[in-house]
């Protein structure tokens, strides 16, 4: 008797969510699966990405935002973030805020609604903070901020709504740049960025910050009599990145002093439940390329320390308090997250969750912490809500926004490791080709992080401008390394490349391409590699001073030389002081000789040029400058300028341009 298709494919996938289900992907999938066609760039640009989920907390509810791609025709739009609510146990979830419109910052206020941010125009023509029920009904617009709110919070006890937004123009102003006088001038002194205060149950708020003030960021004391506010005084990116400082303000009178000395980057700020206390991330020293440790500070400023172990090689994401004495943490070790404990006091660290396939960068307890809600996402799909508990550590997946993925085939991914010429261990991500058989030796795309300090996890890596499945649904095998310098390991880790940019953080990657060669997985002869911003200088650095390996290169916003691109970036400092821990000034002939465009005399690799127009990190004449000078030297180069674009590709049409261009490129010269 013949099995009627349908059914068979019906059987063929409750076999492999029942598999998946038990947090493996075991042969018997692989086989079933590679009957699919593996995934195209639609499908890329197609993915829905749960990127925030807010537990209420009675934990009976999850709220969590849906960044949703734009529709198919609709190529020059970008993005909307949807917001739903689902019940802790699963279920229907109900959408809040949907598309055509956006929200963000979903946060649930004492009463029980659910609070967040959105530009909804038959209210207000600004960002708002607005509120819904627990059945997202009987919505109410909580602000009235004129020039709309950037970040909010509400106080313990529900009376007052903190929250910050930046001046208006003045009436001078504002005639003066509608004659035309719009000018940029640097010495201008900026709009500030105050904190207001308003009691929830009117509009009426008051400023609490004064003139000159940019408040980055801020956490609100529980008895809502004062605030920590991350401040600085000037706009310039590198200010927000190394000079903040932390302040305390008085929340009634607006007094306000600096709560301690600080040095380089800050992160996330929070109280104790009793007020204590306040816990933040900071930076081990002020070249630390990333706010990475705990501190912790008395509520008047006194005895400030940082308790995170010297031993603990890892990276500090997101912190939050389980009770007076102890603080819970999330961390990114290795390719792996995790979820840990530690007290306020310092000392040893307990494992609670995570160090398995489930990636993620945050979570948000209940309030008797018990359970705890997150994004997270696996090898096999994009960010998804789940919840976890404290008890066992366990996670129960909440949402399926991706289910069309169960008909695409994925390379199988791995965690792989390989040591370094020092000795240093490195591990990097390895995606093998869709329908992959042992003893065939395959092209290699290489696709290294930006930074330095980004990091490739073993969850899902798939974007425009990093397309892994696309790649090995194509017959590549795809590898991501985390060389020296990258988040995940701890600080020593990601300052291990100081003054060395380019040297050994690049022998890393030449000795993790060695290490597939000898594991006969790839052709040694058909290497290609394609990076974005730090990862296209990788690019650009393989096409030139190590041509010789690459038969391709991609470079997409990567630096091509070091000296103008300090003069051009709006990041000199930190990238100076964190990354190169050396001024230029101090050795300029060392930023000449790690710039890709200082060794054209040994470039033969074709190499694909390609950038945003609205770039401020890396100014569009990196691109430019290299491709011009490949050119004179009739190295094949192509050079694609995509407009409106800044540090990435936002539009759909661009981001589906330039994976074909991907394709292409290597499809040429990395491909028989």
């Amino acid at each position: 008797m013949t099995v009627p298709t349908s059914f068979r494919h019906l059987m063929m996938l409750l076999l492999i969510t029942a598999l998946s289900a038990a947090g493996s992907i075991p042969a018997m999938q692989a086989t079933a699966q590679a009957q699919a066609p593996g995934l195209t760039a639609e499908d890329v640009v197609s993915v829905r990405t749960v990127s925030a989920a807010v537990m209420s907390p009675d934990g009976r509810h999850v709220a969590y935002t849906v960044t949703r791609p734009p529709l198919e025709d609709a190529n020059q739009a970008r993005s909307t973030v949807e917001l739903f609510i689902i019940p802790e146990a699963g279920g229907e979830a109900v959408p809040v805020i949907s598309y055509p419109l956006s929200a963000s910052a979903p946060y649930w206020l004492p009463d029980g609604r659910l609070a967040f941010t959105a530009r909804l125009s038959e209210h207000s023509n600004q960002v708002q903070v607005y509120a819904v029920n627990a059945s997202g009904e009987n919505i109410q617009k909580l602000t009235d901020a004129a020039t709309g709110v950037m970040q909010f919070a509400v106080s313990a006890d529900g009376s007052t709504l903190i929250y910050r937004s930046r001046d208006a123009e003045t009436a001078e102003q504002r005639q003066r740049r509608s004659l035309g006088f719009d000018m940029i001038v640097a010495s201008d002194p900026p709009r500030a960025i105050r904190l207001f205060a308003q009691p929830l149950n009117t509009a009426e708020s008051r400023a609490l910050t004064p003139d000159g003030w940019l408040v980055q960021d801020f956490a609100v004391s529980p008895d809502g009599r004062e605030a920590i506010v991350r401040k600085t005084t000037n706009p310039l990116a590198d200010y927000d990145l190394m000079f903040s400082e932390l302040h305390r303000v008085n929340l009634q009178t607006g007094e306000h002093s600096l709560l301690t000395e600080t040095a380089g980057k800050l992160g996330r700020i929070t109280y104790s439940p009793d007020g204590g206390q306040i816990a933040f991330l900071g930076a081990k020293v002020f070249s630390d390329p990333l706010a990475q440790r705990i501190f912790m500070v008395n509520r008047d400023g006194s005895n400030t320390r940082d308790i995170t172990p010297d031993d603990y090689h890892g990276t500090i994401e997101w912190i939050g308090w389980k009770d007076n004495r102890s603080l819970w943490f999330t961390a990114v070790e290795s390719t792996r997250t995790t979820l840990n404990e530690i007290a306020a006091r310092g000392g040893s660290i307990t494992r609670v969750a995570g160090g398995g396939a489930e990636i993620f960068s945050g979570i948000s307890p209940d309030a008797r912490g018990r359970t705890f809600a997150a994004a997270v996402n696996t090898s096999t799909h994009p960010g998804e809500a789940f919840t976890g508990t404290f008890r066992n550590g366990s996670f129960t997946r909440l949402t399926h926004h991706n289910s069309w993925l169960s008909e695409r085939s994925l390379g199988r991914q791995e965690t792989v490791r390989w040591y370094a010429s020092d000795g240093l261990w490195m591990e990097g991500v390895l995606v093998y080709p869709v329908g992959y058989q042992e003893g065939v030796r395959y092209p290699l795309a290489v696709l290294p992080h930006g930074g330095p300090e980004g990091v490739d996890l073993d969850g899902w890596n798939t974007r425009a401008l990093y397309p892994v499945h696309l790649l090995a649904a194509n017959g590549y095998v795809v590898f991501m390394p985390n060389y020296r310098g990258s988040a995940g390991r701890g600080s020593w880790f990601t300052m291990a490349n100081h003054r060395d940019l380019g040297g050994r953080e690049f022998e890393d990657v030449l000795l993790g391409i060695d290490f597939l060669e000898e594991k006969g997985l790839i052709d040694p002869a058909r290497v290609g590699m394609s990076g974005t911003s730090y990862g296209g200088y990788f690019s650009a650095w393989a096409g030139t001073r190590h041509s010789y390996r690459f038969a391709a290169a991609i470079t997409f916003a990567g630096l091509s030389n070091w000296i103008s691109f300090t003069g051009t970036t709006d990041i000199p400092v930190e990238m100076m002081h964190t990354h190169w821990d050396l001024s230029i000034f101090d050795n300029m002939g060392q930023y000449w000789d790690r710039s890709p465009v200082a060794h054209l005399q040994n470039a033969g690799t074709p190499t694909l040029v390609a950038t945003g127009l609205a770039d401020e990190r890396v100014h569009p004449e990196q691109a430019i400058q290299l491709f011009n000078f490949l050119r004179l030297l009739d190295v094949p180069t192509d050079l694609v300028l995509y407009p409106r674009q800044p540090h990435g590709l936002l539009e759909r049409a661009h981001q589906l341009d330039f994976m074909e261009r991907v394709l292409d490129w290597f499809g040429t010269y990395l491909k028989d």
